[in-house]
Order: structure tokens, then sequence, then C-alpha cells
């Protein structure tokens, strides 16, 4: 294999970088022993860019291409999500009841009926509950947000063949 281009990322599966590699783990480096991968990073991965710079972080993160509506360096995204009120789409929760007298006991085909005995009515819905007798549930727990994947090792060139433009 010919000699990897500096700042050139792959995908391995061990658990190390061999040599003149390192793993994509968003560590700070100094610019001055590294001057030929900060010329081609930046700071666009983090550190101050007067001393230091950042490497790519990929972990628990999956590389996604530049585009135009997602720049160069963003790290977007979260591994597991709590879904919000305004994430959901909008949709009600509707418990329909009579104000005829209730003519049976089974709730099966039927709605809340006045009753001193039987609670379920036959007849069509002409009344909603108060907003206060239906409850909001769930715990709000963070849930996996992600596909099925597996775990591998992304290391970056530090050294080998600096990428000429054309």
């Amino acid at each position: 294999m010919a000699d990897p281009f500096i700042g050139e990322i792959r995908r391995v599966a061990f658990k190390f970088a061999p040599k003149g590699w390192l793993p994509c783990d968003g560590r700070i480096l100094s610019i001055q022993n590294n001057q030929a991968l900060y010329a081609l990073l930046g700071a666009t991965y983090g550190g101050n860019g007067v001393t230091t710079f950042a490497l790519p972080d990929l972990r628990g993160r999956s590389p996604i291409g530049v585009g135009s509506s997602i720049p160069w360096g963003a790290v977007l995204g979260e591994e597991s999500h709590a879904l919000t009120q305004n994430e959901m789409p909008m949709h009600t929760h509707q418990v329909h009841a009579t104000n005829a007298a209730a003519t049976g006991t089974s709730p099966a085909g039927a709605v809340w009926a006045q009753t001193e005995q039987a609670a379920y009515g036959t007849g069509s819905a002409t009344t909603q509950l108060r907003q206060s007798a239906v409850t909001s549930v769930g715990a709000n727990q963070r849930h996996e947000n992600r596909p099925p994947f597996l775990v591998v090792n992304y290391i970056i060139a530090t050294q080998g063949m600096f990428p000429s433009r054309n």
C-alpha cells in the first residue's frame, strides 16, 4: 500500500494506532511539532490555532460527508435523545363521554355515561372530560437513537505524503 496522505483517516479493526498514525480522539497537539498536519486541519476540530490544534474526535460518532447544509468540521447529533413535546407531532388524546344514562357494564363499543351503578352507555359522545382527567404518561428518559452499528478504531495519518490541491 502506498504511503498515506497526511490527515488521511482510516478505519481499522485493531485497538491501536500504528507508527505515523494517531487515534481520532480529539486530542490536542502542538502546532510546532505537527506543522504539516496543522496546515491541513487548522483549528477546525479545536485548539487555540496559535500554539495548538485538535484532531477530529470520532469516538461515539459517525463521519458524514461535507455538504451545503453541513459545514466541514461540524459536530452534530447525540448518542441518545429524550423527545421533547415540540418534537412530537401534534395530536390529541380525547376521551369521550355521554350525558345519557348508562345502559351497560362493559366498555366494549361504549363510552362513559352518567350512572348510579352502570358505567357505560351506547349513545354517541356528546361531551369531553376536563383536561385534568387525562394526565401525562411516560418517564421522559433518553433513548438509543442510532441504527445497528459495529465499533471500529478511526486513526489519522500524521506522517506520509502532503496532499496537493491539483
